[in-house]
Parts: C-alpha cells; sequence; structure tokens
C-alpha cells in the first residue's frame, strides 16, 4: 500500500454528481448522508488526539488539504463513531477494544515523532509522517507500543477506508451514485448505466450504446 500522495488528474466522471439523485432518497437516508457532509463537533479524540488521527487518515486514503465539500472530513467520521462505540463488531484477541486502541495507536505516533524530531507526529513534514507509518506498517517485532502492527494496521485502514467511501466526494470520484434504496437498481449488467450514472471518461468501455442508458 503506498502512502504517496496521487497525482492529480482529470475526472473520471466529469460532471457526475451523486447528490443529484437524492430525490430518490427516502427521508433517513438524506438524512444519514446529510450527517456525514457536516459531521458534528468531535466528542471522541481530545485535540492533540485529533491533529494526529487527521494527518494519519488523510494519509492512510492518500487525500491532500482540500477545501470544504472535497475534503472528506475522515477525522470527524471516525470520532462520531468512535464516540458512539459503532465498532466492526469485533476485534482480535491480541488488541484492546478499539476506543482504546485508537488512543493508544496515536499516542504511539506522537512519541514516536517526538523521539525522531522532537515535535508531534500533527508537526512532522508530509514525508516524515508518511515514513512513521510505514515503519508502523512493517514493524518487525510482535508489539509497537504493547500493540500488534498488522491488527493494528487492520484497525487503521478499516475505519479509514469505511469513512471515506461512504461519502458522496468518494462516490462522485468512483462514480457511485449512492443508496439504490428505495429505488432499487433496473439495469443490471456489464456495462449498463442507471439512470443517475455516468461512463467513465478514462474507460475504452463508454456504457453509453444501446446497454447502457436506458
Amino acid at each position: 500500500m503506498s502512502l504517496d500522495r496521487p497525482v492529480e488528474r482529470e475526472p473520471r466522471f466529469p460532471g457526475f454528481d451523486p447528490l443529484n439523485a437524492q430525490r430518490q432518497w427516502d427521508d433517513d437516508t438524506r438524512m444519514a448522508i446529510r450527517r456525514r457532509m457536516e459531521p458534528p463537533v468531535p466528542r471522541f479524540f481530545t485535540g492533540a488526539e485529533r491533529r494526529t488521527a487527521a494527518a494519519l487518515l488523510d494519509h492512510l486514503m492518500g487525500q491532500p488539504p482540500g477545501p470544504a465539500g472535497q475534503h472528506i472530513p475522515l477525522v470527524q467520521m471516525v470520532d462520531d463513531r468512535l464516540a458512539h462505540d459503532q465498532t466492526d463488531g469485533w476485534y482480535f484477541d491480541t488488541m484492546p477494544p478499539d476506543r482504546q486502541a485508537w488512543r493508544q495507536s496515536l499516542a504511539g505516533l506522537d512519541a514516536d515523532a517526538c523521539d525522531r524530531h522532537s515535535v508531534s507526529f500533527a508537526a512532522m513534514s508530509d514525508e516524515d509522517q508518511r515514513d512513521l507509518i510505514e515503519t508502523v506498517r512493517t514493524w518487525p517485532h510482535e508489539r509497537w507500543h504493547d500493540l500488534p502492527p498488522a491488527a493494528l494496521w487492520s484497525l487503521w485502514t478499516r475505519y479509514a477506508a469505511t469513512a471515506f467511501y461512504s461519502h458522496p466526494a468518494a462516490w462522485a470520484e468512483i462514480g457511485f451514485d449512492g443508496p439504490a434504496y428505495p429505488r432499487g437498481y433496473r439495469n443490471l449488467g456489464i456495462d449498463r448505466l442507471e439512470g443517475m450514472e455516468m461512463p467513465d471518461a478514462r474507460s475504452e468501455s463508454s456504457g453509453t450504446g444501446p446497454e447502457g442508458r436506458r
């Protein structure tokens, strides 16, 4: 898994906005999506933990800083999940519960950053942050700050990916037009697009032929 920032490219689905489909969603779905776009004020992380977690999560998903609406608020979404103790329903028996594991691992990142550069993790350069994250991913010993590195990596990436791909900004990037409930899917099959979908501008198969649009 590379932690390098992605190269800016033309969008795969120019002009596509999954929020155009919201008129087909029910009220509960619209409310849930709106909550993701405007997450509540953080209630779980401390200020220092929040800054460390924000930098970590952005690196994990290759997300550079950006304006509101384009930068997915990963740390707020993870914070909200942890505040409500919304886990995956399980955790490795070599790990503490998720909320403790998050606090412990963020403290570990700050401790290592202080040892290496005498600053917090959030205050390090992007390159130094990536190097430290990679150190954790490839840690050769059984424990890193009393946490198993492979299980910790699973925790970090599961929370990061769940937050990222539940947000409409990520849907726009991959051409997903949002929940199919209650409308359902009507155009099943390879290269068949739903009414709200757009063809991939980078694909050789445009999906605009007789099997594409309805």
